[in-house]
């Protein structure tokens, strides 16, 4: 039974390999920085926002591994490009990706400007495809690679009228395609692409509709589990497709929405 528990944990360790998380300064990002330097990940984090960048490398050193904390623009190829080449240039390779970085913008769908419209899309669903193209060309070289994308469930439903979500649903939708596409186009450079579809979480984007009360339930009344989850819960679907446990799977979006589509 010893041998066997071992063998299983073995399955989910991470040590020595090497993560670049985007959108890891705080929030979903931070956490499953943390969560993958707690299972023996080097962490590259990637943000353009520069205020908690030595809060989260702590983070990650306080887990007895390497942190990076780079700037960079997801949404502008030559700066993900420079990130990537930083982290090569530190680490040598880079083993994990996770493309969590976004933002969100909540109003009705007729009073959205094409600016707002245009910020959304372009870091929540061309800055996955920039960042997986800038760090695909490494993994599809070694023939080998785990990338996780964060996506959500209101990129498989629609958006209920209190969300006021419309771009952010499309620019999810987006990812959920892309998940797909270059999970078929890579796998034969043994290269796993898969999503994570989270419900609502407690993070900074949701901090709008935490305070409105009468939405807030709203929402709640569409969960089963009757709760918005923590960010920390999402380490655990990322560990497991990150890791060898995860070896025969690509092409598949993981829903971690506490029972939302089961309705």
């Amino acid at each position: 039974m010893k041998t066997q528990g071992n063998r299983s944990a073995r399955l989910f360790d991470l040590t020595g390999k090497v993560a670049f998380v985007t959108g890891g300064g705080r929030g979903i990002g931070r956490a499953l920085a943390k969560g993958l330097a707690q299972f023996g990940c080097d962490v590259a984090v990637v943000d353009i926002n520069l205020r908690d960048q030595k809060s989260v490398v702590r983070a990650i050193e306080k887990e007895g591994r390497r942190g990076l904390f780079l700037a960079a623009n997801v949404s502008d190829s030559q700066s993900i490009n420079e990130a990537v080449e930083k982290t090569l240039s530190r680490f040598r390779k880079i083993d994990i990706l996770v493309n969590n970085a976004g933002v969100d913008i909540r109003k009705p769908a007729l009073e959205f400007t094409e600016a707002e419209w245009d910020l959304i899309v372009d870091t929540n669903m061309k800055g996955v495809f920039l960042t997986t193209q800038a760090v695909g060309k490494f993994m599809t070289r070694r023939k080998q690679g785990k990338i996780i994308n964060i996506a959500s469930v209101m990129g498989l439903v629609g958006s209920p009228p209190f969300q006021e979500i419309v771009p952010y649903c499309a620019s999810k939708g987006g990812v959920v395609q892309l998940t797909k596409s270059f999970a078929l186009e890579w796998a034969k450079y043994n290269v796993h692409v898969n999503a994570i579809a989270p419900g609502p979480i407690k993070t900074y984007l949701m901090k709008p509709l935490l305070k409105d009360r009468e939405r807030m339930e709203a929402v709640l009344r569409m969960v089963p589990l009757r709760r918005f989850a923590d960010p920390e819960e999402l380490v655990g679907p990322t560990v497991f497709l990150a890791s060898k446990a995860s070896d025969y799977v690509t092409g598949h979006i993981l829903f971690a929405e506490g029972g939302w589509l089961a309705q």
